[in-house]
């Protein structure tokens, strides 16, 4: 893979508002690679960064940050997004090894799994995010000349729409055990929509089938505006993220997953600080506090 990928003016969907967030990420996801003692590899991340005029000048190395990991938006949070892409990698692959072979990426956005991880044989991968987005990335990743690893089948629909009649006319079998991955995606949702996605997917689903999601637990989100990350993020960047999350009450998903049968468990990025030996460490006024990885399985026969 070689050369940079050109600019695109036109990118319906990502340039702005919670769109622009999956290019924080994607920059995170760059910024990690580089790095010595990396998370995870995202080799793609930074042609995304490049080729939007929103964010071509955003980083892509700790390297090109004056103050290094000093910044609390190209340091630490960025950081944390490392922690989580790898955490949430080693869950999807953990998943599939048990058995499903279909995987569904809700809000997929420039999620580049489908392309840099090892997949077993005959697995597919579900992409479903809004038209432009997987556009956007579908240009970039052409121009790039990058092959999937596994079986990719982007599902262009807006989650507010019939996402799962979509899902199922692209080839999912609800029958069949199945990995959903919601990374990044439910504290932007009004909490019913929330509790319709969740419902949703625990309809599409059979035994075996596995759940990852993260969640807010913070019952004011505005008490953590003035938070270093938060900060950085809005006088840097430009992402007021206290303005995109939605401040309505949340459901516990978790605790309605478990009344239904699944096997939860919910733990803070922390947790797996401790488990990589590198990432983000609890501090003061901190606006991860609140944050949690849940994972769920539906038990097998």
């Amino acid at each position: 893979m070689t050369g940079t990928a050109p600019q695109y003016t036109d990118v319906e969907g990502v340039n702005g508002g919670v769109g622009l967030t999956a290019f924080l990420v994607a920059a995170a996801r760059a910024i990690e690679t580089h790095r010595d003692d990396s998370l995870a590899q995202d080799v793609y991340a930074e042609h995304f960064v490049r080729a939007a005029p929103a964010c071509a000048d955003w980083p892509v190395r700790i390297e090109q940050v004056p103050d290094g990991d000093g910044n609390p938006l190209w340091g630490r949070f960025a950081r944390y997004f490392g922690l989580r892409t790898r955490a949430l990698d080693d869950f999807l692959l953990r998943s599939v090894r048990t058995g499903p072979r279909q995987v569904v990426l809700l809000g997929a956005g420039l999620d580049t799994r489908a392309f840099r991880l090892d997949w077993p044989s005959q697995c597919a991968v579900f992409e479903i995010d809004r038209t432009g987005v997987l556009a956007f990335k579908q240009q970039v990743l052409t121009d790039l000349a990058a092959t999937p690893r596994v079986e990719r089948v982007p599902v262009p629909v807006d989650l507010r729409a019939d996402w799962a009649g979509a899902l199922t006319a692209a080839g999912f079998d609800p029958s069949a055990p199945s990995v959903w991955l919601a990374e990044g995606l439910l504290f932007y949702l009004p909490g019913p929509a929330e509790t319709f996605l969740v419902d949703t997917v625990d309809r599409l689903t059979t035994d075996g089938s596995a759940l990852a999601f993260e969640a807010k637990l913070e019952k004011d989100l505005l008490a953590y505006r003035d938070s270093a990350i938060y900060t950085a993020t809005r006088e840097q960047i430009g992402i007021d993220l206290l303005r995109l999350f939605d401040k309505g009450p949340r459901p516990d998903s978790a605790g309605e997953l478990a009344a239904r049968g699944w096997s939860t468990s919910m733990h803070t990025p922390f947790v797996f600080t401790h488990r990589y030996g590198r990432g983000p460490l609890p501090e003061p006024n901190d606006a991860l506090e609140g944050n949690r990885w849940v994972f769920a399985r539906k038990p097998g026969p």
